[in-house]
């Protein structure tokens, strides 16, 4: 799994048609918006289909880690397949995403994610201090 991390005065996701993928979740809500939050834009790679729960304990761990230090207690997982390597297949995408989701829920995080399989527009006002941008490469092993 990749992600990067961006921590945000404000977030907002408009959902515009379906992507190319052949899991296309419900557009609801066909519009996030959130403020002051972690943004994490999510890709999911082939090799996290060996240990899906391993790699989300470990994405939750890092995301965990990083709204504690900035103080944030608004996450959003959002997908973005544009840093894959080797994505893996949508179904295991959006497992894996749930999976750290729910992990993070149980840790009091306000979590929300944004719709699988749409193209959309983003806005985006993200903080400059040093660690306002944190990039993480999680691997089963």
């Amino acid at each position: 799994m990749r992600f990067l991390m961006l921590h945000v005065d404000f977030f907002k996701s408009a959902l515009t048609e379906k992507g190319r993928s052949p899991v296309v979740e419900p557009p609801d809500p066909p519009v996030t918006v959130v403020e002051n939050a972690l943004v994490v834009l999510t890709s999911v790679e082939k090799q996290d289909e060996k240990a899906p729960h391993q790699v989300a304990e470990k994405a939750a761990a890092e995301i965990a880690a990083t709204a504690t230090n900035l103080k944030v207690e608004n996450v959003l997982l959002h997908p973005f397949a544009h840093l894959f390597a080797e994505l893996s297949r949508p179904e295991m995408a959006v497992k894996v995403m749930d999976m750290v989701k729910e992990i993070l829920l149980q840790k009091g995080y306000q979590v929300s994610r944004t719709p699988f399989g749409w193209f959309n527009t983003l806005e985006i006002k993200a903080k400059g201090h040093p660690y306002s941008r944190v990039a993480r490469i999680i691997t089963p092993d």
